[in-house]
């Protein structure tokens, strides 16, 4: 469904179908690599299942659509960087179509909002993060599968230096006053997520 509605979308800024394939074709080969155990084409069908119930409430619907698939399709676990070059493709990518300028950055906006997933006064910023981690709030199987797909992407790192590190981005989110900044997904997922975050925590230090 993300596919028809990347390429609906694209087709208000452009007429090239053959183009809108090739952009629709690279995140789709992005997300396929054999090292997305969790952020691949699953993960970008979530948030767009996530979001679709509150698409009224959202000001920038194309923008929206575009930062879904373009805010991974840059990810390596050796780097910081991935928010940073996925908006700047991104950007590049929307710039052919073309798209103005002040809606990329819109764009840009909602893709960097996920590095911290913190407040921001940007309203559809805030449904952004909340959708992406609404896998935190997800049921326990869920959740751990979640989890288990995280350590795999970070096979690289021995337990030694994923326990540590991981402790820190659970007790990041356990520690915001809210992780759900919307009214819609705090109801939806707060308790939960917190439960999850929790028994995750306790599961590393044993």
């Amino acid at each position: 469904m993300l596919e028809s509605t990347f390429k609906e979308i694209a087709g208000h800024y452009s007429a090239d179908t053959t183009g809108i394939d090739a952009l629709w074709k690279e995140i789709q080969a992005a997300h396929s690599h054999t090292t997305r155990r969790y952020h691949n084409l699953r993960h970008l069908e979530h948030l767009f299942s996530q979001l679709l119930p509150v698409k009224e409430w959202i000001n920038d619907w194309d923008m929206m659509v575009f930062a879904i698939s373009y805010h991974d399709i840059v990810y390596n676990t050796l780097k910081q960087d991935n928010e940073e070059k996925s908006s700047a493709l991104a950007a590049m990518r929307l710039g052919n179509l073309p798209v103005p300028w002040d809606r990329i950055n819109a764009c840009r906006t909602l893709i960097m909002a996920t590095k911290s997933h913190k407040t921001t006064p940007v309203a559809d910023a805030s449904f952004f993060t909340d959708a992406d981690l609404s896998i935190l709030g997800a049921d326990p199987d869920s959740y751990n599968q979640y989890s288990a797909q995280i350590r795999k992407e970070y096979k690289f790192y021995p337990d030694l230096a994923y326990k540590p590190g991981r402790r820190k981005v659970l007790e990041h989110f356990l520690h915001m006053d809210r992780i759900f900044k919307t009214a819609h997904f705090h109801a939806l997922y707060e308790a939960k997520a917190r439960q999850n975050l929790q028994a995750e925590l306790h599961a590393l230090a044993n």
